[in-house]
């Protein structure tokens, strides 16, 4: 009785002309195509879906240690070398960053140092290499870099309370990585894109464009080599300069302290000495 089935099926099917049988394939095959072009375009839709904006920046801040670190970060002295002029020339290097938005950047060579400095308020250099050894007030444009440089965190944290704007990009080749593009747009109209590992989701780049002078720059900077420092992750490798340019200065950093007492003297201007 089992067997009974099968052959009556064997038999229809051998009763079929081979042009009912070509009809039966083709109408097979109409309704299969059907079935997978209704199908598959939610399925690779699902599968092609990319990070939002906001889980981006929360995998940031996440890689970067958490926000309770983060915030718990009060003050950060760098200190390492710089090398410049395709690294035949190093200076010793140390940077001093404060909250809310202090740094102090000095580059020492031959016994003469290179002094930047903000206090939150007005920006100061003292430049013994271009034969200036009394400190100077900065220009608002000399001043923007500084601002950037006096965050602890990088641009994405705390972004709204920065009243900057945030845009998800998509993703683009940095050296062969395919990093998230993310475009943040400063309260004073810089442009900062940066770039996030797609694994690690941690700055790789960051391209800052903004008007110094009446004239747009572009400059390039390169971060990596990240060591936890207090529960935050810093980056130890910093290589910076315009957009393009084949000999970048380099920074690398050998020593890194965290919530560091700092007199706030040293980001002030010098007081006029009597």
């Amino acid at each position: 009785m089992r067997l009974a089935r099968p052959l009556h099926n064997d038999a229809a099917r051998s009763s079929r002309s081979p042009a009912q049988t070509l009809s039966l394939y083709m109408y097979t095959r109409i309704i299969t195509l059907i079935l997978v072009a209704l199908v598959a375009p939610p399925l690779f839709a699902q599968e092609q879906k990319g990070p939002t904006l906001d889980e981006l920046v929360a995998k940031n801040i996440e890689a970067k240690g958490g926000a309770d670190a983060l915030h718990a970060l009060q003050s950060l002295k760098l200190t390492g070398k710089t090398l410049v002029n395709q690294g035949q020339i190093q200076f010793d290097y140390s940077q001093t960053k404060k909250r809310p938005g202090e740094v102090r950047t000095e580059a020492t060579l031959q016994g003469m140092t290179l002094v930047q400095a903000y206090d939150g308020k007005e920006g100061w250099k003292i430049s013994p290499f271009q034969g200036r050894k009394d400190p100077e007030k900065m220009s608002a444009d000399d001043v923007k870099s500084l601002i950037e440089d006096s965050e602890i965190d990088g641009p994405l944290v705390d972004w709204k309370t920065k009243q900057s704007t945030v845009d998800y990009l998509g993703t683009e080749d940095v050296d062969g990585t395919l990093a998230y593009k993310l475009k943040v747009v400063r309260k004073n109209g810089d442009v900062n894109f940066v770039y996030l590992d797609p694994d690690h989701f941690l700055e790789i780049r960051i391209l800052t464009q903004r008007v110094e002078q009446g004239a747009q720059v572009e400059v390039e900077t390169d971060l990596g080599d990240y060591e936890k420092i207090n529960g935050v992750f810093i980056p130890f490798s910093i290589e910076a300069g315009r957009k393009g340019d084949s000999d970048k200065q380099k920074t690398i950093i050998d020593k890194a302290e965290g919530n560091v007492p700092v007199n706030d003297a040293i980001f002030h201007f010098p007081a006029p000495s009597k």
